[in-house]
């Protein structure tokens, strides 16, 4: 028998190893993000890419697979966000290692193999091992009872062993495989009323669609059922390593020894540890498969597991950007077997860092009023309405201000937050116009004719009219002069927003009725003509002369058609893995975003705008052509991936074929009528997304006139002529870093004299230096920490209080060196505040207050020294 698997490395191997001999196709682990299943937010199981070779609906080429597959159960049904740090086995993202039949072998041969693994393969003592069945389901009991050494009291019937894919369609029984850590650990076995306790662990989980379920909920017996498995890496490895937590297996101890590094105040084997090690590996891998951190869907996801983390750093002492520092030992760690982690490591620690800089402000202010409010908290509840304006005024997530007071036995008025959510909403509906509820509300069935590419102005007939009735969005007979509504017409020249193109504006003309459109927005296969009647009233059937702003329009084409130019000239530049990402095209300025992994050098933008002024200057005419899809794509013409197009096309040809795509937005005649383009910005929105802003036209050449102004403005400023501009700017620039070094040596031996004169007035209490003084008449702008630092420098041990005053009050600050272990900080400005009104707080060798009464303080100041003496 070869050696018995402990690592985690050896047990994934040997078990992909084991399946594969048994005639299964080793398959690699899928992504995060499930291709094609809007119904999971993330891959949270192995079988997950091949649920439809396991329902039948696919031909994978092969009917066993195994696999080593890579999950997160961070949102969506699966969700074990909450339960990370507080227990030994939840994780955010773990490894589920898996066989599987499709309509090949059953019931029979995936126990058989089951059995030889655990007990040959990784030599699991049987009499450690339980076994849970569903209790209809007699063949798996009674081969489970057919295993040497296997008594009816550890096979157990429990009811919740039935999986079901949804409400309707495959189904069946399970069966799970449990491991006995022992009596050292409370817990009963499963199904037991104490089941919970940690003794008994689920390490392998059977399934055995076998079944159709209707949506009546009959089950009809499927003709060719499959095997679907599970059996949780962390956990295996556990049981293998002789540690009853998973954050002790080999998988986490290096990571775990990475963070205590990184965060040496961490209380060792903890939940912020645990926390941290966990969501680095979720974060990680999430970034590798192209989540990116946002406010929306996955990326909001991805965007609250960084900040918990983030959270308990900050509760560990860290004040610097820390987590992104992990992904270097997670790819030690898991480069092997998962290459991508290895491959994007500078790219996942990009992002990382980004998130960590913009959350830190929130994470200060957050939990600088979260420890006010504690201080301050009568109950054991934070109340709704502080969890409310963490939220609305910090940007502070309610998740992790639960977290947060959970992890100080206190709990969160949710009902009232989301009251106060609920008010806001309401404040929100009465200033808008409509509610997205009410806008799905407009429909028709009756599609426009768009003749916008042609006309600035047409006429057309009033199909329907939507106006504000009781608060809400309905179809009405007349829109009254002063009322808002949205108007649908047969036909209209008005562009709808798409494609990044912003919607047009103009007016519905009708005898004396003037109906202003402030947008026009798509709506099924209508234009939502919405704005106010400014004069009379409209109704519906009403002929119109619908009339769009056309020196608006004109300058919306000019920068429609300069994005076009600019995305040809960036893929010629950069290289054509260049992939649109998204756009916006407005009247006064352009914004393109690009996929690219680095900054796009001042000389590349160089190069780029070139390209497309050339292509301006050649004048050469846009053609535009309706075409089929597939002979669009095979004549070269570029389409935006995640767009939807349908059987025609339109194809837009700039420059001679420098730029051929898909687009159904309007645009100019000839390349000329752009004018100029000046990229004014480029900056990074995301991982691996680029951002280029511009102006074309009008908003080029006023760009051009402000630019020159303001350079004549600083010319005349520092007077030299415009060639000696930049070396004027640079000899300012090193004469004001020389100042500044001076004046910061000027004020650090001050500070010293300062420091000095303090130090001296210090005295001796049972062998600790005691200074209390008010440095409200030294003459430095030093903080007072800063002199804190030098004043402990020179006196040890110490205890040393500073206050500064300004008018009536004052602030302090107080340490503690060591040796004087037996003083708090803390303690000694709550004495102070208790003689002075001063409130604060910090750490036991280090606090703050403010408000002291400062014609108060001195006498406390004074008072000081004696009390430490007694506290020795």
């Amino acid at each position: 028998m070869s050696a018995v698997p402990t690592s985690s490395a050896d047990i994934r191997s040997a078990y992909l190893s084991f399946f594969e001999a048994r005639g299964h196709r080793r398959v690699p682990s899928s992504r995060l993000v499930p291709l094609n299943d809007p119904s999971l937010t993330f891959t949270n199981s192995g079988m997950v890419q091949f649920k439809e070779a396991l329902i039948g609906t696919s031909n994978p080429g092969y009917t066993r697979a195994t696999s080593a597959q890579r999950c997160v159960r961070a949102g969506g049904k699966h969700n074990d966000l909450d339960n990370v740090g507080y227990t030994l086995r939840h994780h955010t993202f773990f490894e589920m290692l898996g066989n599987f039949s499709f309509g090949d072998y059953f019931k029979e041969d995936a126990i058989k193999w089951a059995w030889e693994f655990v007990t040959q393969v990784l030599d699991l003592p049987i009499e450690a091992l339980w076994f849970t069945v569903h209790p209809e389901d007699e063949e798996s009991r009674r081969l489970w009872l057919d295993k040497p050494g296997v008594g009816k009291e550890r096979v157990i019937d429990h009811g919740e062993n039935f999986w079901t894919m949804g409400d309707v369609g495959p189904c069946g029984p399970c069966s799970e495989i449990f491991f006995d850590h022992g009596p050292a650990l409370a817990g009963g076995p499963p199904g037991s009323e104490d089941e919970d306790g940690d003794r008994y662990v689920e390490i392998w989980n059977l399934v055995f669609p076998q079944f159709d379920r209707s949506p009546d909920g009959t089950l009809t017996a499927l003709k060719r059922p499959g095997v679907d498995t599970g059996m949780g890496l962390e956990r295996v490895a556990a049981v293998r390593q002789g540690v009853h937590s998973n954050y002790q297996t080999d998988g986490f101890t290096h990571l775990m020894n990475e963070v205590a590094d990184l965060l040496p105040k961490a209380p060792r084997d903890q939940a912020p540890l645990r926390v941290i090690a966990d969501h680095i590996r979720s974060t990680a891998f999430l970034v590798c498969d192209g989540v990116v951190p946002s406010n929306e869907d996955r990326g909001y996801v991805l965007r609250r597991i960084i900040r918990r983390a983030l959270r308990y750093g900050y509760q560990c002492g860290a004040r610097e950007p820390f987590f992104h520092a992990l992904v270097a030992p997670l790819a030690e760690s898991l480069g092997d077997a998962y290459a991508e982690i290895r491959d994007h490591r500078a790219e996942v620690e990009s992002v990382l860092l980004r998130e960590e800089v913009r959350f830190s402000r929130t994470l200060d202010s957050g939990m600088q009023m979260l420890d006010k409010v504690i201080e301050d908290l009568s109950g054991k509840e934070i109340p709704g309405s502080v969890v409310f304006k963490l939220y609305d005024t910090y940007g502070f997530p309610p998740d992790l201000t639960a977290d947060f007071a959970r992890g100080r036995g206190l709990g969160v008025d949710f009902e009232s937050f989301e009251g106060e959510m609920r008010a806001q909403r309401e404040r929100a509906r009465k200033h808008s116009r409509y509610t997205m509820k009410s806008d799905q509300r407009v429909t028709s069935d009756q599609a426009v004719e768009f003749t916008g590419y042609t006309n600035a102005e047409d006429d057309a007939r009033v199909l329907d009219i939507f106006g504000e009735r009781n608060g809400d969005l309905a179809s009405v007979d007349v829109l009254r002069e002063g009322e808002q509504g949205i108007v649908l017409l047969d036909r209209t020249p008005f562009y709808a927003e798409s494609g990044g193109q912003i919607g047009d504006q103009g007016h519905l003309l009708s005898g004396e009725a003037r109906f202003a459109v402030g947008d026009t927005r798509k709506g099924g296969d209508q234009c939502l003509h919405d704005g106010r009647m400014t004069e009379g009233n409209l109704r519906v059937g009403d002929q119109v002369r619908a009339q769009i702003d056309a020196d608006r329009r004109e300058r919306i084409r000019r920068n429609h058609s300069a994005t076009h130019l600019l995305h040809a000239a960036l893929r010629e530049v950069l290289g054509e893995q260049v992939v649109q990402k998204g756009s916006l095209v407005a009247q006064d300025r352009l914004r393109f975003d690009f996929s690219h992994h680095q900054q796009v050098t001042q000389q590349e933008l160089g190069k780029i705008e070139a390209l497309v002024n050339e292509r301006i200057r050649e004048n050469s005419e846009v053609l535009t052509r309706l075409t089929s899809f597939d002979e669009a794509l095979d004549a070269g013409a570029i389409a935006l991936f995640g767009e939807r197009y349908g059987d025609q096309v339109r194809v837009l040809d700039m420059g001679n074929g420098f730029s051929v795509e898909l687009c159904g937005g309007t645009h100019v005649s000839r390349t000329g009528d752009i004018g100029l383009v000046k990229i004014i910005a480029e900056s990074a929105i995301s991982a691996g997304v680029r951002r280029i802003e511009a102006v074309s036209g009008e908003g080029a050449y006023e760009w051009v006139v402000r630019t020159s102004e303001q350079v004549d403005s600083l010319r005349r400023l520092l007077k030299v002529g415009a060639n000696e501009l930049y070396d004027k700017t640079q000899t300012l620039l090193r004469d004001r870093a020389q100042l500044g070094k001076s004046l910061e040596s000027s004020n650090a031996r001050m500070a010293e004299q300062i420091a000095d004169r303090l130090a001296s007035r210090a005295k001796q209490v049972r062998g600790v230096w005691v200074l209390a003084a008010d440095m409200a008449e030294e003459p430095s702008s030093i903080e007072l920490r800063s002199m804190l630092d030098l004043l402990q420098s020179r006196l040890e041990p110490s205890v040393i209080v500073l206050a500064e005053s300004n008018g009536d009050k004052a602030r302090l600050v107080a340490g503690r060196t060591a040796g004087c272990e037996q003083v708090s900080a803390r303690d000694v400005l709550a004495r102070i505040g208790k003689q002075t009104g001063a409130r604060g707080g910090g750490r036991d060798d280090f606090a703050q207050s403010g408000g002291a009464d400062s014609g108060k303080l001195a006498q406390a100041l004074e008072d000081l020294p004696d009390w430490v003496g007694e506290q020795f």
